[in-house]
């Protein structure tokens, strides 16, 4: 009996450890509320060194794992509809500006695949005064229906708009 309970103990605690370990509450997350209450996510792995370059002109994925995009609400992104659910998300970064991909394939491990691109946006790009040790996303809630994301890498900070639809 003791040995069973000795079992049983080290399991429900591998099973733990485990859970910790994909628990969505410790992977950073970024949102943004509309003003009637709906909100829009993105949960992202920051585990990327800054001096790690991001490949010219393919798919990336910080921390080897696309971003999560989940919204409440219908969106406009670069004049494309967003419908309400989740997505994941690339970046794509080109000699002058990145762009931010949004992908309808959310199952884990999967592949990235161009057909199912929802929105491929140019993304506005600047320079920061200071590198961010971390990727990094944040939101800027900047109208009633307009949430704007902004992603800091190393010495570059970007940014999409997100509105209401």
């Amino acid at each position: 009996m003791q040995k069973l309970m000795m079992t049983a103990v080290l399991l429900v605690s591998a099973v733990g450890i485990t859970a910790a370990q994909n628990d969505p509450k410790s992977t950073p997350t970024a949102s943004c509320s509309f003003q009637d209450g709906k909100q829009i996510a993105v949960r992202y792995n920051n585990q990327t060194s800054t001096g790690q370059d991001l490949p010219s002109g393919k798919v990336w994925t910080p921390g080897g794992q696309p971003m999560l995009l989940f919204t409440q609400a219908p969106l406009v992104a670069d004049n494309r509809d967003i419908p309400t659910g989740a997505y994941s998300m690339y970046i794509v970064r080109e000699k002058e500006d990145w762009t931010l991909v949004v992908n309808k394939n959310v199952d884990a491990g999967s592949k990235y695949d161009r057909h199912l691109d929802v929105v491929r946006m140019n993304m506005l790009i600047g320079q920061l005064s200071q590198p961010q040790k971390e990727f990094t996303v944040y939101f800027g809630h900047t109208e009633p229906k307009q949430c704007n994301m902004r992603i800091y890498y190393g010495k570059n900070g970007t940014w999409a708009e997100f509105k209401e639809k």
